[in-house]
Parts: C-alpha cells; sequence; structure tokens
C-alpha cells in the first residue's frame, strides 16, 4: 500500500507491505485521518519520546531508526476480519476507534509503531473492541475528530470545572478547541479563551468561548475578580466575612513550551488547579515555593477512557459539538510533508486532515 513513512528525520511517500489482521483484530480502509500536534514533535523528537517513555516505566516498543507510519486520529472503513473476531460490525461498516493494540509485550499505539500503521497509509489494522460505528449522517472528516477532542473531554473530566469555577485556557491550538468545546459541552462558564493568534481567538470564538483575550493586548488575569474568584488570601478573607466564598479558577494549559506552566504559577489566584494538557518535550522549571504559598493544585493529563472516547463519538453526531471550524484543509498522501510545515502557522492552519 502506498503510506507516508517517518524515515529518519523525515516523511516520505513510499510503498510498504499491507498490514494484516491477528486474532481479534480488523483490516480497514483509513478513508481520513487528521494531524496531530504530536505527529508534528515526532518528526524530529521520536528518538527523545521513546527515551522519555523508557524513564517512564513504559517498555520501548518503538525503534526510531526504523520506518513509522504516523496517523491515530481517523476515519476508516471495515474491510475483512482476523482470526477469532465476532464480527459484529460488518465489512463496509465506517468506524472509529481508540489507536490501541494489546500485544503479549504491551500496548502499542497505532501509528507510533512499527508493526501497526497508523492512518497515513492506505489501511490499518484495529482491534475489533475498540471498534466504534460512525452513525449514519456524520463525515468521514467530523468521525475522525473523535480521538483530538475526546483528549480535551478527558482533560475537563479531570478537572474540577463545575457551576462554580471560571475556566481559562490557555492556548487554542487543537488541544485547547478540544478543551473549549468539553467545557461548553457541560454547560459550563464562564470561559476564557488566551491566544496570540487572531486565527486561533476567531475559532475559539466559534467554539462558544465567552471571553477571547490577546494576551500581546490584555493580561488574561486581568478579570479573576471581576469574575468572583479572589486572587490573593486577603481578598479571599474579606470576601469570606461577607459569607461568600467566592469561584475558583481552573486553568488549562494548552500551550506545551517551557516557561508556560511557571508564568501560570506566578500569575494565577490563589487555591487555583492547573491542568497541564499541552505536552512539552523540552525540560520546565518551576518554583514550587509559590505553588505551595498560593496552595495550587497541578494536575497532568494524558488520552482519554474508552468511555470519554464514545461520548465525544455521540457529542459531535448529535451536534453538541461542532468540530467543523477547527478544520482548515484536507490533503492526499502527496501533501502530507507540505502539511506539516504549513501547520507550523497557526495564522495558516489549524487542523488539517489527510485523506489517503
Amino acid at each position: 500500500m502506498r503510506a507516508v513513512v517517518r524515515r529518519g528525520a523525515s516523511l516520505v511517500l513510499d510503498s510498504v507491505p499491507d498490514p494484516t489482521p491477528g486474532a481479534g483484530q480488523v483490516l480497514a480502509r483509513t478513508l481520513c485521518c487528521g494531524i496531530c500536534g504530536s505527529d508534528l514533535h515526532a518528526v524530529h523528537a521520536m528518538e527523545t519520546m521513546v527515551e522519555l517513555g523508557r524513564r517512564s516505566g513504559e517498555p520501548a516498543l518503538i525503534d526510531p531508526t526504523r520506518d513509522i507510519v504516523f496517523g491515530h486520529e481517523f476515519c476508516a472503513e471495515i474491510l475483512d476480519h482476523g482470526p477469532d473476531t465476532d464480527r459484529r460490525l460488518k465489512a463496509g461498516t465506517r468506524v472509529v476507534a481508540m489507536p490501541v493494540v494489546a500485544t503479549p509485550q504491551g500496548f502499542e499505539t497505532v501509528g507510533y509503531s512499527n508493526r501497526y500503521p497508523g492512518g497515513f497509509g492506505e489501511a490499518i489494522v484495529l482491534t475489533e473492541p475498540m471498534l466504534l460505528a460512525v452513525p449514519n449522517g456524520l463525515g468521514d472528516v467530523q468521525a475522525a475528530m473523535t480521538e483530538p477532542f475526546a483528549v480535551g473531554e478527558h482533560a475537563v473530566a479531570e478537572s474540577d470545572a463545575g457551576p462554580d469555577t471560571v475556566n481559562l485556557v490557555v492556548g487554542c491550538g487543537p488541544v485547547g478547541l478540544a478543551v473549549i468545546a468539553a467545557l461548553k459541552a457541560r454547560g459550563l462558564g464562564p470561559v476564557i479563551a488566551s491566544d496570540y493568534s487572531p486565527a486561533r481567538r476567531r475559532v475559539a470564538e466559534a467554539f462558544g468561548a465567552d471571553v477571547v483575550i490577546d494576551p500581546a493586548a490584555e493580561n488574561p488575569h486581568s478579570r479573576w475578580s471581576a469574575l468572583g474568584v479572589p486572587h490573593s488570601r486577603t481578598e479571599r478573607s474579606v470576601l469570606a466575612l461577607t459569607g461568600n466564598t467566592g469561584k475558583r479558577a481552573v486553568i488549562f494549559e494548552c500551550v506545551g513550551v517551557p516557561g508556560v506552566i511557571q508564568s501560570l504559577i506566578e500569575a494565577v489566584p490563589v487555591g487555583s488547579q492547573i491542568l497541564v494538557v499541552g505536552v512539552c518535550m523540552q525540560t520546565d522549571a518551576i518554583e514550587p515555593f509559590l505553588c505551595i504559598n498560593k496552595s495550587l493544585e497541578l494536575k497532568f493529563v494524558l488520552g482519554y477512557t474508552p468511555e470519554e472516547f464514545a461520548r465525544t463519538l455521540h457529542h459531535i453526531a448529535e451536534g453538541v459539538i461542532d468540530v467543523r471550524p477547527a478544520i482548515t484543509a484536507e490533503v492526499g498522501l502527496e501533501g502530507v510533508a507540505d502539511a506539516f510545515r504549513a501547520l507550523g502557522d497557526p495564522e495558516a492552519q489549524c487542523k488539517m486532515v489527510v485523506r489517503p
């Protein structure tokens, strides 16, 4: 089959062996696949990702010196079933799935594996119990957004966001937009969205952000008091004298570059919760004393559960979340390498989708 291969630090369109489904797996034709920010990192930093995974206790199942076909945000059509499958979904069914394959050595990720090519190829192998049928009427591209938007669903589910919080989303790339979508799907607000990019601020507004801020023109932390969040211990104590405890700030860090976490620690109100959703690949530094002195909660989140994945598909299919404002372009396999370069400009692109 034709596929875009990560070979060294380059992306090459080439022919690779067709994948074969094993026990409990299905073979599917890739209909479309989103380009993830993690893919952009992995082109040049796969070796670092593998090493960091090893240091976090995960088995090293990826050899970055061998070919890898990226793509884990996919919608596909079932072609055939492997052995020991129940065939509950017939050939021709359009599906999405968590990109996970269980092996005797551990879990592998479709699209981050030497053995399981991802959606930047014409065919993929998927785990049958992970499959979710795409509801009738939902387009392929919208269905493929289930995976990236499930990341936002998980981040919000792991947070304390609720009717008594004010929620700040820092960074309005695809991850930040997914967080905004998950917050608004729950009917929560106010949601403040902050990004330097005018294009991304416009998309954040389309996703329902209540307040959209250009941090070059306004400090996104300037509105806490006006929105009922006491900023300091003194302000909280004065407010408590009136019998009002005030609201709590919940901040979602969706940038993933060094220095952002520390800047938030310094600026957020006392008692805030900071959810780190953006993936920073470099060593970073924070001052724990500030966290202690301000009674901050710092929480790191990753991925999603099967229930959150299914809920996200339901929200997209029912129109609770309209993913279309995030999708800015579609390309064929021939255009993948150029798409990776184009995604470096937030004014030009937000979420690009590959149609093999």
